[in-house]
């Protein structure tokens, strides 16, 4: 059995790469920084994992070991400025390894771009990997793929939100350059096959889908398959990529550090130069995906709930990796809580069921201008903000978004811990628990603060006044639903009126 190995995993693509190669009949290593992303993923127990730092190298040499194939599916682009750079070096690190473990090829998923011209640092950027694979002493296959499009792709919530929000869309006059969508699944199609092709194949491949459009027809496309007016598009001279991304940072969940080099990279006609991996690998039966189809199908699993993966599972910038320390008090280590608990005639499965909705369109059960507000504030200073939202309205795994929040760890009917990555100077947690008790249920809920210096300490005070109100607020509002809950056995809703409420909450443990 052919090994190969797949940094991304824990990505939009390569989340969805690993299980095809798995049932393509490949052993897949999975090579990550954050491995516990990985924990609620269908596939993994068919796979191996190996924590790595490509930054670093640590790891990286220990993952290749055995493998013939490696895929590199990563990017720095969230990273800051400097992302460029980092990609690079990463590159570097991973082709290096490859060539000392005798990977005999290497797989790298770019972007189309113009042979000559002035580029994007997006754009650049991927083309300089690229380089760096096919200068390798490894063989490697380089994709250079148009915008990906597909439930839960970065462009493709771009356009939604921008098509669904604005009436009348005001931008660059570039965004009538020439464009070459592909379907997620063609994308898909290619990796796959990727590894089998001929030993010694060392080049790039332009692959794009069958229509070549500009952004504005692209919208409007996506408006005729969601049901809505087409939209009214004036290109302005005087619309800069980065004002163009400060626009696209307010309307849709796409935050600032990932729109800029999005939007810098439309300036660019991105269109296919040749179609030579037709020769390797034949288009499928029908052809590859149009546009409007490629829309509406992930328009169809975004409705169903059936969105495998998502932008949104890339680390944020500045956010912390660590997991909540078991005692960060014998560490020496300042830290605030807002602890509460209160007993319910709700049962511990009626509880757990508005524990793991919470979020999203389901909101946070309290004080909804409150969240609002802070959200914006994110928003306004580069931050994720509060339009994430979830993949699942009822359902979460280990690793997702919610809103301002990452899921780090998830006990499913017992303990959700979610872990804050919005703007603030400090780290955050917040725990949703429930234990049964004789009358029902015992909820327990506790927000986690680690202040970063002075400024941290100051943002808890200035907020501690308003944690009464919502901390408590979702204590109240959580029980209320559960204790609503069609689901309840016959006569808890009339126990429900009678219940006591017991809140606690604590202030500051600090050593």
């Amino acid at each position: 059995m052919t090994r190969v190995v797949v940094t991304g995993a824990t990505g939009y693509i390569g989340g969805r790469l690993v299980p095809q190669l798995l049932d393509a009949g490949y052993e897949v290593t999975c090579l990550v920084r954050s491995a516990w992303k990985l924990t609620d993923v269908p596939w993994r127990d068919r796979v191996r994992i190996v924590p790595a730092d490509l930054s670093t190298g640590e790891g990286v040499r220990a993952a290749m070991e055995g493998a013939e194939i490696a895929y590199y599916l990563v990017h720095s682009m969230s990273s800051g400025g400097h992302f460029a750079q980092a990609e690079r070096a990463q590159a570097e690190t991973f082709a290096a390894a490859a060539a000392d473990a005798g990977v005999r090829r290497l797989v790298y998923l770019g972007g189309l771009h113009p042979a000559e011209g002035r580029l994007s640092t997006h754009l650049a950027s991927r083309a300089a990997v690229g380089r760096v694979f096919l200068d390798s002493p490894v063989p490697a296959i380089v994709f250079q793929a148009g915008i990906v499009i597909g439930s839960g792709s970065a462009s493709f919530e771009m356009i939604r939100h921008l098509t669904e929000v604005l009436p009348y869309m005001p931008a660059p006059r570039w965004v009538r350059n020439r464009v070459q969508p592909i379907a997620v699944r063609d994308v898909l199609r290619y990796l796959v096959r990727a590894a089998s092709l001929p030993e010694g194949l060392n080049r790039t491949f332009d692959i794009g889908g069958p229509d070549v459009l500009r952004y504005g027809q692209m919208m409007n496309g996506y408006a005729v398959e969601a049901g809505l007016r087409q939209r009214p598009i004036a290109a302005l001279p005087v619309l800069t990529p980065w004002l163009a991304s400060q626009w696209v940072n307010l309307v849709t969940p796409v935050p600032r550090a990932l729109a800029v080099p999005i939007i810098a990279s439309l300036q660019n006609d991105c269109v296919a130069q040749e179609h030579d991996i037709d020769r390797y690998v034949p288009p499928p039966e029908g052809g590859l995906l149009p546009y409007r189809v490629a829309v509406r199908l992930a328009l169809r699993r975004e409705r169903a709930g059936e969105v495998e993966t998502s932008w949104q599972n890339a680390t944020v910038a500045g956010a912390p990796s660590d997991p909540l320390p078991s005692d960060p008090e014998w560490a020496g280590q300042v830290v605030f809580t807002d602890e509460r608990e209160r007993r319910s005639t709700a049962s511990p499965e009626a509880v757990w069921r508005v524990i793991e909705s919470i979020g999203g369109v389901n909101g946070w059960h309290s004080a909804p201008l409150a969240w609002a507000a802070r959200g914006w504030i994110d928003r306004l200073s580069g931050g994720v903000g509060m339009t994430r939202g979830r993949r699942h309205p009822s359902r979460l795994n280990t690793g997702d978004v919610v809103d301002v929040w990452r899921v780090e760890s998830i006990v499913r009917g017992r303990d959700l811990r979610l872990r804050a990555e919005m703007r603030m100077p400090g780290r955050g947690w917040l725990e949703l628990s429930v234990r049964p008790d004789d009358e029902g249920s015992l909820y327990r809920q506790r927000a986690v603060f680690f202040p970063q210096g002075l400024a941290g300490r100051l943002y808890w005070a200035v907020l501690l006044p308003f944690h009464g109100i919502i901390f408590s607020g979702m204590v109240a509002s959580i029980l209320r639903e559960a204790e609503r809950d069609p689901d309840r056995e016959p006569g808890e809703r009339q126990r429900a009126a009678g219940s006591g409420a017991d809140t606690t909450p604590r202030g500051e443990k600090s050593p």
